[in-house]
């Protein structure tokens, strides 16, 4: 039977269309807020229009999971594809034209908002694209296709803005979204139609119900990941996201070029994170994840360092870039674990539904830490080491609090 390999027709079908289109997502997400902090040179602005551009997708990564479960997961990927390509060629044709920061609001909340929903939909179909024992692994190779992208994607998009600016970094992702559509025509994922005879807001209710009831039914410790997700993510995701570009554009004065090779080196540390869980995934054991956790914390202690030291912005700047390498492969070590953890033990007809809950409940915090650090590296520019130390302590306390969560999640 395909389905027995991991690298099957379909499968690798879905990993080609990947590439390509997390390569044009990938330079986009680098290019449209480095613009935006390089017009306006606002830490606060930029964290704002940040936080508000994820607000759609916490809502959208849920009904990612309600598509995903009712209608054909092929046809979800194919008009999304299409659907950002059209977005983006709008945004090309608007831009110069309209109010930059609405502008900016309304074009990233719609592309995160189709991220959140085309996520759920690939992380639903794996089941289904491959037999489970080769879940984790194709988890893996998943999650090092948006690593490859993120390498690649912000080095080169970071070299084009440098030299040429935004415009041909929207025409390669408009063609990027457009041909990763068309490779997506030809995959076949296994559909079983159901009664879609409700209405779209009982739909939500009800498979909103059944995602909670089933977790605190018959897996109430995801609950409590859940809640454990949505802290780390409010103090340590949300410093990263909006930090990083502030950091090195901001506060140390470097180039877009190398703020491109931050962003790449971040991506490769998650390719290697991916590499490291495929290779290990026999190894790896749910009662060890927060060590995963309290090492991510640590680096950020580490990142710290030279600028409570005042050291030379290029010292800083390496220390950086390599410490948000390491943070991105254990971060990218402990999602992959989860997400097949939760993969393996829920029932098919329930595992779009419910990895989306999951994932839109712990990413609500995370708008409001953008927001939060936006002001905060804003009002405190002159002691971003002493921010970067206080994410680092209270990261390490949550870590060190999740041991007894992670061995419940074991033992259930």
């Amino acid at each position: 039977m395909e389905q027995t390999k991991l690298f099957n027709r379909n499968f690798t079908l879905v990993v080609i269309g990947q590439i390509i289109s997390m390569f044009g997502n990938a330079i986009l997400r680098f290019a449209l807020p480095l613009y935006l902090l390089r017009e306006t040179g606002s830490a606060s602005l930029f964290g704002i229009v940040t936080a508000s551009s994820f607000l759609p997708m916490i809502f959208l990564s849920f009904l990612g999971g309600i598509l995903a479960d009712r209608v054909n997961k092929r046809n979800i990927m194919v008009a999304l594809d299409f659907l950002t390509a059209s977005i983006v060629f709008l945004f090309f044709m608007a831009l110069g034209k309209l109010p930059i920061v609405p502008l900016f609001i309304a074009v990233l909340m719609l592309l995160y908002g189709i991220s959140g929903t085309y996520q759920s939909t690939v992380q639903a179909s794996i089941p289904l694209l491959v037999s489970g024992d080769k879940i984790l692994s194709a988890g893996a190779v998943v999650n090092q296709v948006g690593a490859l992208a993120g390498l690649l994607g912000p080095i080169i998009g970071g070299m084009l803005f440098g030299a040429f600016g935004i415009v041909p970094i929207l025409l390669i992702s408009i063609a990027c979204f457009a041909a990763s559509a068309i490779m997506e025509i030809f995959i076949h994922i296994p559909f079983e139609k159901r009664n879609n005879a409700m209405k779209i807001s009982a739909i939500i209710k009800s498979d909103f119900l059944d995602s909670t009831n089933y977790m605190k039914k018959e897996k109430p410790v995801l609950i409590n990941i859940i809640g454990l997700a949505t802290i780390f993510n409010l103090v340590l995701s949300s410093m990263l996201i909006v930090g990083m570009p502030i950091l090195i554009i901001g506060i140390l004065k470097m180039s877009d070029e190398l703020l491109g090779f931050s962003q790449g080196a971040m991506a490769l540390g998650g390719l290697c994170g991916g590499i490291l869980t495929a290779v290990f995934s026999k190894k790896l054991k749910l009662t060890s994840s927060h060590i995963l956790m309290f090492l991510c914390s640590l680096s950020v202690g580490v990142m710290a360092i030279p600028l409570l030291l005042g050291m030379a912005n290029m010292v800083s700047y390496v220390v950086i870039t390599a410490t948000s390498f390491v943070i991105m492969a254990l971060a990218t070590m402990f999602s992959v674990q989860m997400i097949a953890a939760v993969q393996s033990e829920t029932p098919p007809e329930l595992v779009g539904k419910v990895i989306a809950v999951m994932i839109s409940l712990s990413m609500c915090a995370q708008p409001i830490g953008q927001a939060i650090y936006g002001v905060a590296f804003d009002q405190f520019s002159n002691h971003t080491g002493i921010i970067l130390l206080v994410v680092g302590i209270l990261s390490a306390a949550i870590s060190l609090t999740s041991k007894d969560i992670f061995k419940n999640m074991d033992a259930s």
